[in-house]
């Protein structure tokens, strides 16, 4: 992007131009070692780290991993890797004008996000994290805690899950600023039938209701990253920019963890250093754990490249095999949506996160809009319905054996027939809040291309084929290391010992509107009850 000699640039030219030119230099790279500006705490240099001992090692500085870490470290000392650098002075990450950005253009290394694709017939492009605070620190902002039933499927301590959501939400939450697009939207969202008017609410309850929100009144992002904060520093340890490899297990004993194995995320994967669970002082002491809180897609990879995993295939990347758990990257689930785009061609309009939200057909089907990049010159206005319980499941197998690099995914979107039902009358609903008199008034225009199909005139023959061909994602992927199923309700590995997945891996559902308030919550809940754990066995 070029601007000639005295042309007049607007402001929205720029922010693009500044943005094109922050992502072509990879924002803020980080030399080896200390970090301007940064804890002390925080460090690049693996050397800092390597051949040392702690009381537990948490792979994955995302949503879920610093909450956990912080509160594990008010007792006890905490290695927390993180594959991605820091968040800090990172305008695509804390300004709310620069919403988006960090996912148009994305590398297979060193991105603040790291793009994949649903394999096979799919072909739905998604994003996860690669930067302290995870997704937290790329994603919309919006806040919304998980549902009374979900709390309740989960078998979690209701008044513990109440504080450690409050404790979240007294650090990072803030009551949004509504634009007048969100304005319409909730209006829309009424006028459709999405009732009632909850106002600002932050449960997870039927009707329309603005959302918490991560952005504060400044424009500035909060993200898990600043809950770091909130732990001991001379307990912790950040090691920045290095990928996890595999599980180190005991000699003698196969079936412990006593620690990882990494690499710097820039380097060769086959320059390795190693980082161990520090040994109890007795005999009757507990040790502590590896706990693997690195997402969806990091958390069942890093199971399979320490032969956690099916044998038969593991077997074919010649993985010696440590536990034949079948269920490892099984059951891998995301949220099919439909988005209806207004503007009949790209605009040079900020972009813009959601910050209200439709909750309806008994929580079956939820709805948002938002104005959205789709390159860096220009962005799209939106409202996206997205299908909350969807019964479709795919698999996560590895690809090779590079940590750095995405396995294998396979969502299998609207596969089941209870899907494409579902999708037809999530787009008549869809249809109904597009179509309202406040939406209408906005734009003022009657009618859009894409909206045609959309009619009520529409059967349900022609909604299934724009189901199918239009299914996009809302970047809610879980599953792969349920509870029941490859973790026990101590969120402890079967058949291993010292080895814990605390992440959004273990849901079978994505909770509420969307999971990450329930993955921030879910780190300081489960840091605090490992904390109880550990004080009930010392005695």
């Amino acid at each position: 992007m070029k601007f000639a000699v005295g042309q007049t640039v607007n402001s929205h030219e720029l922010l693009i131009a500044v943005g094109f030119l922050l992502l072509n230099l990879h924002v803020l790279p980080e030399a080896e070692g200390k970090v301007r500006g940064l804890p002390h705490y925080m460090t690049s240099d693996v050397k800092e780290v390597a051949g040392k001992s702690f009381d537990y090692i948490v792979v994955g500085g995302g949503t879920t991993g610093c909450p956990l870490a912080a509160t594990l470290s008010e007792n006890f000392s905490v290695l927390l890797v993180e594959r991605g650098g820091s968040p800090s002075g990172n305008p695509l990450v804390t300004d709310k004008s620069h919403y988006g950005l960090s996912l148009v253009q994305t590398d297979e290394y060193t991105s603040l996000a790291q793009s994949f694709v649903s394999v096979k017939i799919d072909g739905v492009q998604n994003y996860r994290g690669r930067v302290l605070g995870g997704s937290s620190a790329i994603n919309g902002g919006f806040y919304s805690r998980a549902s009374k039933d979900f709390i309740k499927r989960a078998r979690w301590d209701e008044e513990l899950v109440k504080q450690a959501y409050e404790w979240v939400e007294s650090k990072l939450v803030f009551v949004p600023e509504m634009t007048s697009w969100q304005t319409v939207v909730e209006l829309g969202l009424l006028e459709s039938g999405i009732l009632p008017d909850n106002a600002y609410n932050l449960e997870h309850i039927e009707g329309t209701k603005v959302g918490g929100t991560m952005f504060d009144q400044c424009g500035k992002r909060h993200t898990s990253a600043d809950l770091l904060e909130e732990g001991n520093p001379n307990n912790i340890i950040v090691l920045l920019n290095a990928t996890a490899n595999n599980i180190i297990f005991c000699k003698g004993n196969e079936s412990r963890a006593c620690g990882i194995r990494f690499s710097k995320s820039d380097g060769s994967p086959n320059h390795i250093h190693e980082a161990y669970l520090s040994k109890p002082k007795k005999d009757s002491s507990t040790w502590g754990d590896v706990i693997l809180s690195a997402g969806a897609l990091g958390s069942p990879q890093l199971l399979l490249l320490s032969g956690i995993g099916p044998h038969e295939h593991l077997k074919d990347f010649n993985i010696p095999i440590t536990v034949d758990l079948k269920e490892v990257g099984q059951g891998m689930q995301d949220n099919p949506a439909i988005a209806v785009f207004f503007d009949t061609m790209p605009q040079k309009r900020l972009p813009e996160p959601p910050e209200v939200v439709g909750i309806a057909d008994n929580f079956r089907v939820i709805i948002e809009g938002g104005v959205i990049l789709i390159n860096l010159n220009a962005s799209r206005m939106r409202i996206a319905a997205k299908m909350a319980f969807p019964a479709s499941q795919g698999k996560l197998e590895l690809n090779n054996t590079d940590p750095r690099r995405n396995p294998s995914v396979e969502f299998n979107y609207l596969a089941k027939e209870k899907d494409l039902e579902q999708c037809v009358k999530m787009v008549r609903l869809l249809h109904r809040v597009t179509k309202s008199e406040s939406v209408s008034l906005f734009l003022g225009i009657k009618s859009k291309p894409q909206e045609n199909l959309m009619s009520r005139a529409s059967s349900d023959k022609e909604l299934r084929k724009l189901c199918k061909n239009n299914v996009r994602t809302y970047y809610h992927y879980h599953g792969g290391c349920a509870v029941g199923s490859v973790v026990g309700e101590d969120y402890r590995v079967y058949g291993v010992e010292g080895l814990r997945v605390i992440d959004g891996s273990t849901f079978r559902e994505s909770p509420g509107t969307n999971p990450m308030a329930t993955l921030l919550m879910l780190g300081r809940y489960q840091g605090i009850k490992i904390l109880e754990q550990r004080k009930e066995t010392s005695g």
